[in-house]
């Protein structure tokens, strides 16, 4: 099993250029698994993580309700964003400058083949990177991703999850707010969930800006230790 996952840092990139530089890498790795399956080849198959900061865009997974939308895109168009709807699971989701987004494109058959879990280990690397800063994340019962003060008043997200799998190659992955203009949320009801707030880093740091940089290394390291991977830093661009 190869445990080395290559992180590559995007920087900031178009949606659509990201999500066909995901499916790009994600249908080498299946055709690899199918060339080991038909002809025994023992081909070792790659992992990568890719880290992205996109312009404005709303997405739509597969199994949302665009009426959580609340604007047209004509709307959406005048505030210098984008609408997609893509194939990962999940309601509408914002992405924009400030947020880090992450989409680790993994052969779960190198780590384990149980998607439960892996979505439990993605919300565990953010909730141990929340501790880094003195804060408590939590996760809320039917509800991907990751939360401040669950089961009060005051509960909001911080980290909004959307995956895809197939053959157990996964794709999509995490929006992790940490300078984020949370305006952008007013337009859309988050992951369909009414009546509850969303956050950043920064405002709960009480701080203008907090470095990405730094929050991406925290990552990182909790990434590796939870799924026992090798990290490989690759400056290739997509």
């Amino acid at each position: 099993m190869n445990k080395n996952v290559i992180i590559q840092d995007l920087g900031n990139k178009d949606y659509k250029d990201t999500w066909d530089y995901q499916e790009k890498l994600f249908k080498e790795i299946l055709e690899i698994k199918i060339r080991n399956r038909r002809q025994d080849a023992g081909l070792e198959t790659p992992n990568y993580f890719l880290f992205v900061e996109h312009p404005h865009v709303y997405t739509l997974g597969k199994s949302g309700d665009i009426s959580n939308l609340l604007a047209t895109e004509e709307e959406l168009t005048s505030h210098g964003a984008k609408f997609y709807r893509i194939n990962r699971g999940g309601d509408i989701t914002y992405h924009g400058p400030g947020q880090i987004v992450g989409y680790p494109i993994l052969d779960l058959d190198n780590f384990f083949t149980d998607i439960h879990k892996y979505l439990r280990f993605l919300e565990e690397m953010v909730i141990l990177t929340l501790a880094d800063y003195g804060l408590q994340g939590e996760r809320s019962e039917g509800e991907t991703g990751v939360w401040l003060d669950v089961g009060t008043p005051l509960a909001r997200k911080i980290c909004a999850m959307g995956v895809r799998a197939s053959r157990w190659v996964t794709m999509h992955g995490f929006a992790f707010n940490i300078n984020t203009d949370l305006g952008y949320f007013d337009h859309m009801i988050p992951c369909g969930i009414k009546d509850k707030a969303v956050t950043s880093l920064n405002r709960e740091l009480g701080l203008k800006e907090v470095p990405i940089g730094e929050v991406k290394q925290k990552l990182l390291k909790h990434f590796a230790e939870l799924f026992g991977a090798s990290i490989a830093k690759d400056k290739t661009e997509a």
